[in-house]
């Protein structure tokens, strides 16, 4: 998965009007089918049954200078919509297609008379509201980079996005040759198949565990079941991976029990979060999968964690802005 930065800074007039034409409001496939190949079409309708699809489209620029960066983007990427110095918008390429017409019937045309020709449909889309200054950071970029243009990231930024916002794949067409290049470069590793944990991590794992569960059983934080210990996990409120060398020694704080029945996939995967004063929020995308939404009608609506603790806030407001899955912004 590559991680694509589209600027679309909403306080711009002409960009907010096409958000709302085509994200907000995601576009009828029927009606905009005599636009398209049939093939197009076709795949559009699989991917999303309910007939609707979010779209969006990227212009050729002056020279085709956004064309290089179209042609390393592929279904199954990850796109971030970039505006006014925040991430407020993101979901899985499910498909790429050219469309001239399609593209000037849903936006026209800009100042220079081109259209947004190069267009993809979103599947699994969510909201943001990540400072870009935080990415930086993160990635190690300049104080002063802005993201100007359509911007592909490399492997090794976008496996450390992917890490740090927990992005979950969603439906995409599969490109032909896509399981014979995994297969010959799985064939083609040579590397270590296995990784050993150090002995500081093992250690600090089991100092929390210890820690977190003294006896033979222990009751998970979320849905409050007391259960062996074989089914309780020491789960990290915020993503280990992302905690500063402090934060991983505050082994009072850092992590509570979760219970492998259910309760830390869905933390994990940010369907679930929990609000300052330890209320459960629940991510209004679970709804729209069945398994899921029972698991929390039935073991977490209405419940409160009692082990949040203002000492443990910081950390549980990390995961609600960094991994809960809120809706995409209206």
């Amino acid at each position: 998965m590559r991680i694509v930065m589209q600027p679309a800074r909403r306080s711009e007039k002409v960009v907010n009007k096409h958000y709302e034409d085509t994200i907000a409001s995601p576009v009828d496939i029927d009606a905009s089918a005599h636009l398209l190949e049939p093939k197009v079409v076709e795949q559009l309708k699989q991917l999303f049954p309910s007939g609707q699809a979010q779209m969006w489209g990227v212009v050729p620029g002056k020279k085709d200078v956004n064309v290089a960066q179209v042609k390393k983007m592929s279904p199954g990427d990850w796109v971030f919509f970039t505006g006014d110095k925040k991430l407020y918008f993101g979901g899985t390429i499910a498909l790429m297609w050219r469309s001239s017409d399609l593209a000037e019937e849903l936006w026209q045309t800009n100042g220079e008379g081109q259209t947004w020709e190069y267009m993809y449909a979103l599947s699994g889309t969510r909201g943001f509201d990540i400072p870009v200054a935080e990415i930086r950071s993160l990635l190690g970029w300049n104080s002063n980079r802005n993201i100007m243009g359509i911007t592909v990231l490399g492997e090794e930024e976008s496996d450390i996005l992917q890490t740090y916002l927990t992005l979950d794949p969603a439906p995409a067409a599969v490109q032909q040759n896509d399981v014979l290049q995994d297969e010959e470069a799985v064939a083609a590793y040579d590397g270590e198949l296995e990784r050993k944990a150090t002995r500081a991590q093992r250690g600090e794992q089991a100092a929390l565990k210890r820690r977190l569960l003294p006896g033979l059983t222990g009751e998970c934080a979320l849905c409050g079941r007391e259960l062996p210990g074989t089914f309780l996990i020491g789960a990290h409120i915020k993503k280990r991976a992302m905690c500063t060398d402090d934060e991983k020694r505050d082994l009072t704080n850092i992590a509570m029990l979760a219970c492998t029945l259910g309760c830390d996939a869905l933390y994990e995967h940010g369907y679930v979060t929990v609000a300052e004063g330890g209320g459960i929020r629940v991510s209004p995308l679970a709804a729209v999968i069945p398994e899921i939404d029972t698991h929390i009608q039935e073991r977490l609506i209405g419940r409160t964690v009692t082990w949040w603790t203002p000492q443990r806030e910081p950390y549980y407001q990390w995961h609600r802005t960094h991994t809960f899955k809120e809706l995409p912004p209206a």
